[in-house]
């Protein structure tokens, strides 16, 4: 029911309420996140980083590997 009344609310508001009510919704999602530490941010950056670079090497190397099995087929 509160949910109900709450949207006819915010229906019935003008153009400037709402983005007033938009700003502090905002305003309180921001009050809900949890900000890492600088500590868990540069760990999980890192590994973030490690397996971007390991995806990349496999992948470069899955690629010369098919690129020089074409060659030993059609070439």
């Amino acid at each position: 029911m509160v949910k109900k009344n709450e949207a006819e609310i915010q229906e019935t508001n003008n153009g400037s309420s709402s983005l007033n009510n938009f700003f502090q919704g905002l305003k309180e999602e921001f009050e809900k996140v949890v900000w890492p530490t600088r500590r868990q941010l540069v760990s999980e950056s890192a590994a973030v980083l490690l397996m971007v670079s390991l995806s990349a090497f496999l992948l470069y190397f899955v690629d010369k590997f098919f690129t020089w099995a074409a060659q030993q087929v059609f070439g």
